[in-house]
């Protein structure tokens, strides 16, 4: 069974299949890096929680930073946000985002 949650007409915010839920890509509000990476895990951990999932349960996330320059700002707060022992396999690349402004994308699939 798949399940789909907050679907519109382009995409759901998340999908869920066979114990593993997939979230839409969550970028954040803010001037910085550090800003929009820490509004960006709020919405992870919002859509994990509306998963029925958590940080821990966390398998792989991809993050698309707009320059590769802020990968050490952006990892400060990853580092923090990530729990101790339960990181998930990663990837972490550069890419034109959606709007100028956005600095960071955080794409995150987890069990549930």
């Amino acid at each position: 069974m798949i399940e789909r949650i907050d679907t519109g007409q382009r995409m759901s915010k998340i999908v869920k299949h066979n114990g593993v839920a997939y979230l839409c890509g969550q970028v954040g509000d803010g001037a910085t890096v550090t800003e929009q990476t820490r509004d960006c895990l709020s919405r992870v951990d919002t859509l994990l929680d509306k998963a029925g999932s958590s940080r821990r349960q966390m398998l792989q996330v991809v993050i698309w930073l707009a320059d590769m320059a802020d990968f050490a700002e952006m990892n400060a707060v990853w580092d923090a946000w990530v729990p101790q022992g339960h990181a998930p396999a990663r990837a972490c690349g550069e890419a034109r985002l959606a709007r100028p402004e956005l600095k960071v994308e955080i794409i995150v699939t987890a069990a549930c």
